[in-house]
């Protein structure tokens, strides 16, 4: 079963479409399917996932009232300005998850693309897209979020799973923070297209974790320790070795 439609009228950003559904194979999945016959940016929520992924292939589990979305739509952007959208969606997403909780100063923006509450994680970001030509033929921008729950037999993580209710912050649906969140993305990539990148690099490093400190960068190649000094205007995470400044177009973070 699935419903879809324009959201609550005054709160749904104009112009996006919404599509919810009661089980799919991954919502990333279903946002390529979809995107040949797009007539508008479209969100696709699922309650559940049989077969949900986060980066690099990993399993991501979903839990009965966590959301999982993703936004597939069709920006004029070449595949380098669309990955730069990861940042866009970070920023929508720490203010979304901020409306929810006392205290904004417990998230941060872990690089590339997950949000921190409390030091653990709270909400992975995933993005893929689809190119022939010089720009991309659609982009989908996939959110995974602990509302309710913390998924249970994950071993082995990096960064402790936790929840949005379980560190303190409000109970909210996964219908209606995707109200929230969407609304956030549609003033985001406003944002972007209005002031461009510098604009959206500027939000996301006031919310970045460990800026200035020390972290290690885990590529596929290397280990990399170095201080955090920033992320450039093409996205690179900057660390600064003892050998000088590296940067670090994709990696996995430590700290």
């Amino acid at each position: 079963m699935s419903t879809e439609g324009r959201g609550l009228p005054g709160l749904w950003p104009d112009g996006y479409h919404r599509v919810i559904l009661d089980e799919v194979d991954s919502t990333m999945a279903e946002a390529a399917r979809r995107a040949p016959a797009l007539e508008g940016p479209t969100w696709i929520l699922a309650h559940h996932q049989s077969q949900a992924r986060g980066r690099r292939g990993r399993v991501w589990k979903q839990p009965p009232g966590n959301l999982a979305a993703t936004l597939v739509y069709k920006p004029w952007a070449t595949p380098a300005e669309a990955a730069k959208r990861s940042f866009l969606a970070g920023v929508a997403l720490f203010e979304s998850l901020a409306l929810h909780l006392t205290d904004r100063g417990k998230l941060a923006l872990k690089w590339p693309n997950d949000v921190l509450l409390n030091g653990g994680k709270v909400a992975g970001i995933l993005l893929e897209s689809s190119a022939k030509g010089r720009v991309v033929d659609w982009l989908a921008v996939g959110f995974g979020v602990n509302l309710q729950h913390v998924p249970v037999g994950v071993t082995g993580a990096d960064f402790r799973p936790v929840s949005l209710t379980g560190e303190g912050g409000d109970a909210v649906t996964a219908e209606a923070f995707l109200t929230t969140l969407a609304s956030a993305y549609a003033t985001q990539e406003a944002k972007y297209e209005t002031f461009g990148f510098p604009r959206i690099r500027e939000d996301w490093l006031r919310h970045a974790a460990r800026l200035g400190e020390t972290i290690t960068a885990r590529t596929a190649q290397e280990e990399v320790t170095g201080l955090f000094d920033t992320v450039d205007l093409d996205g690179n995470l900057v660390l600064i070795t003892a050998t000088g400044p590296r940067l670090i177009p994709a990696a996995d973070v430590y700290f």
